[in-house]
C-alpha cells in the first residue's frame, strides 16, 4: 500500500481491522456476560437474561422491519407462537395424542419453515398496504391466530395448549438448566444480532433502507420494492421462529396466550423504548421489559395493589421514554452524550477560544 511520507495510508485515512472498529464498551459487556454464570444465580441467568434474550430476539426481528424497512408489525409474536405451535406439534410433548414425537432435526427445522412461511405470507398481505393499514392486518392476522388457536382442540389442543416441550438432550447436556440455557439463548441472540447488523450494510439490507426512504426512486432504479419488503417479512420471521422456540422450552409450554394480542403489542413496546433504529435496542428494551415484569408487580402487590396495574406501570413507562425521545433509551443517551459534549462557550455565543 502505498504511503505518504511514510506517514499513513496513501489515502489518509487510518485503515482499522473490524475488532478495532468495535468499541470498548461492546468488549466488556461481551466478557461479562460471558462469565455471567460464575456469579450469577440460576434466577437470574434463567428468568432474567435467558427470558431477556429471548424477547430480544422476537423484538428485534420487529425492530429490522421497522427501522431497516419502515414497516410495523403487530405479528412478530405470532409468528415465534407459530414457531412454538409446531414444535410442539411435530416434536414430543406431554400431549401424546396430538404430537408426533418426530426427533429433534426434523421438527426443529419444519416449525422454523413453517413459521418463515406464516411471517412470509403474512408480508405478503401486509406490504400492499401503508401505515395504519399495514398495522390493521398484522393485527388481524395476530387476532386471528389466537382465536383458532384457542378454538381448534383437533390440531392446536385448544385453550390448554401443549406441555411438557422440553428442549432435546444434546451431548449429555440438560439445556434446560439455569446455565446451559443461559447460554443457548446468549448465542442465539448473537447469532441473530450480527446476523440483522451483517444484513442491514449488505447490498440487500441498503436497498430495503433506500425502499424506506424512496419507493419512487427505487423504483426507478429498477428495485422490486415489495419484493425487497416481502424478504425483509421473511427474515424477520427466521428471527422470531428462532426466539418462539427457545421461549416454548424455556417455559416447556406453548398456549394461545403465548401469542395472544396482549404479548404481541408488548413486542411493540420492548422494541419501541430500546429503540427502533439500532439492533442493540431490542436487547436494552427486553431487559427493561422483564426487570419491571419480575420486580415490579412484587412491588405493586406489596403495596396493597392489584397486579393488573403492571400494564399501567408499562404504559407509563412507554409514554414518558417515547415522550422525551422517540428513539427510546438510545435516543435519550444519544442525547445525553450530545449535551455533554458541547462547549459551553459556544453555546453562550463566546465563539472558539
Amino acid at each position: 500500500m502505498a504511503l505518504v511520507e511514510g506517514n499513513g495510508p496513501a489515502n489518509g485515512i487510518e485503515r482499522r481491522s473490524w475488532m478495532e472498529r468495535i468499541p470498548a464498551g461492546y468488549w466488556l459487556v461481551g466478557f461479562v456476560l460471558l462469565v455471567m454464570p460464575t456469579f450469577a444465580s440460576n434466577f437470574v441467568l434463567f428468568q432474567i437474561f435467558g427470558w431477556t434474550f429471548i424477547l430480544g430476539i422476537i423484538a428485534l426481528s420487529l425492530m429490522f422491519l421497522g427501522g431497516y424497512g419502515g414497516m410495523v408489525s403487530l405479528a412478530q409474536m405470532t409468528v415465534a407462537g407459530c414457531a412454538g405451535y409446531m414444535l410442539a406439534i411435530f416434536g414430543p410433548s406431554a400431549i401424546t395424542d396430538i404430537s408426533m414425537n418426530w426427533p429433534w432435526y426434523i421438527s426443529i427445522p419444519i416449525a422454523l419453515a413453517l413459521a418463515t412461511l406464516f411471517g412470509t405470507l403474512t408480508g405478503w398481505l401486509a406490504v400492499r398496504t401503508e401505515g395504519i393499514y399495514t398495522i390493521m392486518i398484522t393485527l388481524a392476522i395476530a387476532a386471528a391466530f389466537f382465536y383458532f388457536t384457542r378454538q381448534n382442540y383437533v390440531i392446536f389442543n385448544g385453550f390448554s395448549g401443549f406441555n411438557g416441550v422440553l428442549p432435546p438432550n444434546l451431548f449429555g447436556v440438560d439445556w434446560r438448566g439455569a446455565t446451559a440455557f443461559y447460554y443457548l439463548t446468549l448465542f442465539w441472540a448473537a447469532v441473530a444480532y450480527f446476523a440483522v447488523l451483517y444484513l442491514s450494510r449488505s447490498p440487500f439490507g441498503l436497498a430495503l433502507q433506500g425502499v424506506r426512504d424512496n419507493q419512487r426512486r427505487m423504483s426507478a432504479l429498477g428495485y422490486n420494492a415489495n419484493a425487497h419488503r416481502v424478504a425483509a417479512y421473511a427474515f424477520a420471521a427466521l428471527l422470531a421462529g428462532v426466539g418462539g422456540i427457545l421461549l416454548t422450552w424455556q417455559s416447556a409450554q406453548i398456549s394461545p396466550g403465548t401469542a395472544g394480542i396482549s404479548p404481541a403489542i408488548d413486542i411493540l413496546v420492548i422494541t419501541v423504548i430500546g429503540g427502533m433504529r439500532r439492533p442493540i435496542g431490542s436487547f436494552i428494551g427486553a431487559f427493561i421489559y422483564v426487570i419491571l415484569k419480575t420486580f415490579a408487580l412484587d412491588a405493586l402487590v406489596a403495596l396493597g395493589l392489584s397486579g393488573e396495574r403492571f400494564q399501567l406501570l408499562i404504559g407509563l413507562s412507554f409514554l414518558i421514554i417515547v415522550f422525551w425521545s422517540p428513539d427510546g433509551i438510545l435516543g435519550l443517551w444519544d442525547r445525553w452524550k450530545e449535551n455533554r459534549n458541547k462547549d459551553p462557550l459556544l453555546d453562550r455565543g463566546g465563539g472558539t477560544p
